[in-house]
C-alpha cells in the first residue's frame, strides 16, 4: 500500500487547538482571580503586610490547604466576606483549571510517544519504499515527486526543525530524526526492505558516509546522491552510490531550455506539475528475466494503442543500447527497459496487459 499524504490540519489538530484555547482563557481566569485575591487582601490589611503575605493569604485560600492565617480576619470583618466570595468564586477556576493543565501536559505526552510508536510500525511495514535523507530544499522535493506518484516515503532529517520544514512543505510523510549515516537510524527507516534512498545533505561529507552506510547495510538498494562539486561525485561513486546529480547543473540547463525551447519547457512544467487529472511522468519499466515473452513484440503487445500510454524508446539488454521511438516489429525480450510517458491510469493498464500475456509483472522506476 502506498504511502498518502495526510492533510495538513487534520481533526486531532483542531481538537488540540480548541483544548488549548480553552487552557488559555482557564489559566487567564486563574491569574485574575489570583489578582483579585491579592490586591483584596493587600487592601484589608491596610498597607500593612507585603504583597508576599497578601500572595499567601490568596494561594491557601484558593488551595484551602487550612494553613494559618497571617492576616487577622477576626479584626477585618469585610475580610470574611471578601474570603467567602474569593472561595466561592475561585475554588471553581481552580478546580477547571488545575486538571485541565495536567490533562494537557499528560495528553501531549502520551500522544506523542503513542504518535511515534504508529510511525515505527508504519514504516517496518513498508516495503520496497524510497528513503530520502537531507536538510536542503532538494531533499523535500526528492520526497514530494516521490508521494505525488504513489511510492512509499520515508523522510530522514537531521532535526526536528528540519522536519517540520519538510513536512510543512510536502504533509505528514513517516520520518525518523537522526543522523542518516548511523546503522540504526537508516536501520529504522528500513534500509533493508527500501527500493531506493537518496542522500541530500548539505554537507558532502554527510552524503558519502550515508552512501557507504546505506551500500553496507542493503547491497542491493538503488543509491542517488546529490553534490555540488565534481570531486564529491568519484567519492561518492566509490563508496557505492548508483548515480550522482549535480543540481545546480541540472538548474543551469533548465535555464538554457527557457531560452531556446520554451515550449518544451512549459509541457514538462504542466506534465510535471498539473493538479487536475492524472499525474504525467516518464516512466521506466523493467521487463523480467524470467518473462514467457514468446516471440511477441511491441505491436502484439498493442503499447502505442492504450490510452494514456506513449512508448518513448527502449533499452536493448546486454548492450544497453537506447532505441528511440522501435519499429513496431521490435521483439520484447527478458531484460529490455521501456521507456513510457503515462500518467498512473495508463502505467495500471500496462502493467495489467503484460501481466495477462506473460503471467509476469513489470517492474517499475520512476524516470522524470
Amino acid at each position: 500500500m502506498k504511502a498518502r499524504v495526510q492533510p495538513r490540519h487534520s481533526v486531532r489538530d483542531h481538537e488540540v487547538e480548541r483544548f488549548r484555547r480553552r487552557l488559555t482563557l482557564a489559566l487567564a481566569a486563574l491569574l485574575g482571580v489570583t489578582l483579585i485575591g491579592v490586591v483584596g487582601y493587600w487592601i484589608i490589611g491596610g498597607g500593612a503586610y507585603s504583597v508576599i503575605d497578601a500572595a499567601y493569604m490568596t494561594v491557601i485560600t484558593l488551595t484551602t490547604v487550612g494553613f494559618g492565617e497571617i492576616i487577622d480576619m477576626s479584626q477585618h470583618p469585610g475580610g470574611r466576606i471578601f474570603t467567602i466570595v474569593l472561595l466561592l468564586g475561585g475554588m471553581g477556576v481552580v478546580a477547571y483549571t488545575v486538571p485541565m493543565t495536567a490533562g494537557f501536559l499528560i495528553e501531549g505526552q502520551l500522544h506523542n510517544v503513542f504518535a511515534r510508536r504508529r510511525m515505527q510500525k508504519r514504516i517496518a511495514d513498508m516495503t520496497d519504499h524510497y528513503i530520502v535523507c537531507g536538510d536542503t530544499p532538494t531533499s523535500w522535493h526528492v520526497a514530494e515527486e516521490l508521494v505525488k506518484t504513489n511510492r512509499d516515503v520515508v523522510l530522514i532529517t537531521p532535526s526536528d526543525a528540519d522536519l517540520d520544514e519538510a513536512r510543512r512543505r510536502i504533509g505528514d510523510v513517516p520520518a525518523v530524526i537522526g543522523d542518516p549515516s548511523s546503522d540504526e537510524v537508516l536501520e529504522s527507516a528500513g534500509v533493508a526492505a527500501a527500493a531506493g534512498i537518496v542522500f541530500s545533505m548539505e554537507s558532502d561529507k554527510d552524503n558519502v558516509i550515508g552512501a557507504l552506510t546505506a551500500r553496507r547495510l542493503a547491497p542491493n538498494i538503488r543509491i542517488v546522491g546529490a553534490t555540488e562539486e565534481p570531486e564529491a561525485e568519484a567519492k561518492l561513486r566509490s563508496v557505492g552510490a548508483d548515480a550522482v546529480v549535480f543540481p545546480t547543473r541540472i538548474g543551469g540547463l533548465r535555464l538554457a531550455s527557457e531560452l531556446v525551447r520554451p515550449t518544451v519547457v512549459t509541457f514538462l512544467d504542466r506534465m510535471l506539475r498539473q493538479k487536475d487529472g492524472g499525474t504525467l511522468r516518464v516512466e521506466e519499466i523493467n521487463v523480467p528475466e524470467d518473462a514467457a515473452l514468446g516471440d511477441r513484440s511491441i505491436h502484439d503487445m498493442r503499447i502505442d494503442e492504450m490510452p494514456g500510454v506513449l512508448l518513448v524508446a527502449i533499452r536493448l539488454p546486454g548492450t544497453g543500447e537506447f532505441e528511440f521511438k522501435p519499429n513496431p516489429e521490435t521483439k520484447i525480450l527478458p531484460g529490455m527497459t521501456l521507456v513510457v510517458m503515462t500518467d498512473a491510469d495508463g502505467l495500471d493498464r500496462l502493467r495489467s496487459r503484460f501481466r495477462s500475456a506473460t503471467g509476469t509483472q513489470l517492474s517499475i522506476q520512476d524516470r522524470d
